[in-house]
């Protein structure tokens, strides 16, 4: 269990429990680890070490869970915990995005289904839309994880979706980026320039803070409704598609909503700006 606060910019605390019990649920593991306070009948996090929940200079901002990169629809009180099961706290403005449906700060979940019997994981879905090489490194990467992986099926697990953003917004659900943060959770977005994209960062008032150079690519988590997540490695060029292929690793994601690679490193998402 990791808990963060800004989106993932500041560690507040680690724990690790050894071999649950059936009867473990999500706040009970963070009660023993943390002072905490509750509402709406003790099943919903309002503070944590002190921190809590707010509304201030017309700005709300609230604790949030994921488990294994998912952000949870219920309540703490609601959702057990299994060995293996990667769960993230984060305090963080929901003005602009009060959902984020899916985040990549849990690597390597959502693929390695740790958490999941082997005989009942699901084959992670990688779908090549562009260059062979990023889309090797990618694969070379879910191996490690020791996830199964294969070419799109038709009841797949979590999804990745490889190639150059003229290719990837054509899926569905990448293509909620275009729509904003408050539809995707996404706080990147990509701008036609001329006969291509330009890759944009934004702050997490959802205002551009910068234009990414280019050879910049994006990992970033979707998911539409209750599906298994999908994430995008892209970018507006194949140069910025191989620099996201390369960042896929725990040093590079981890506690991050999202993240942008280029030659330089990388930047977390929302990127530092303007409001909020």
């Amino acid at each position: 269990m990791t808990v963060t606060r800004d989106y993932g910019a500041v560690p507040m605390l680690e724990a690790t429990e050894e071999d649950p019990p059936s009867s473990e649920t999500v706040i009970r593991f963070l009660d023993r680890e943390a002072e905490i306070t509750t509402r709406f009948g003790g099943g919903f996090v309002h503070s944590i070490d002190g921190l809590e929940g707010e509304i201030s200079g017309g700005r709300s901002s609230d604790w949030f869970f994921f488990v294994n990169g998912i952000e949870s629809s219920v309540g703490a009180a609601e959702v057990g915990v299994r060995g293996g099961d990667r769960m993230w706290w984060d305090y963080r403005d929901w003005t602009d995005a009060m959902r984020t449906p899916a985040v990549v700060g849990s690597w390597p979940e959502p693929f390695a289904q740790a958490s999941t019997p082997e005989s009942e994981r699901r084959q992670v879905s990688l779908d090549c839309l562009g260059a062979d090489a990023p889309c090797d490194a990618v694969a070379e990467a879910l191996g490690g994880t020791g996830a199964e992986v294969g070419e799109p099926a038709d009841d797949p697990g979590p999804r990745i979706l490889v190639g150059p953003w003229e290719r990837v917004r054509e899926d569905p659900v990448a293509a909620q980026v275009e729509r904003g943060p408050a539809a995707s959770g996404v706080f990147a977005d990509f701008e036609r320039s001329g006969g291509g994209f330009r890759l944009l960062a934004l702050d997490q008032a959802a205002d551009v803070v910068r234009e990414a150079d280019p050879g910049t690519g994006l990992v970033a988590a979707l998911r539409h409704g209750e599906e298994p997540p999908t994430w995008v490695v892209t970018g507006a060029d194949e140069d910025g598609v191989l620099e996201a292929a390369a960042v896929l690793g725990e040093g590079s994601l981890a506690d991050r909503y999202a993240v942008l690679a280029s030659a330089r490193g990388e930047i977390a998402l929302p990127a530092s700006g303007g409001g909020g």
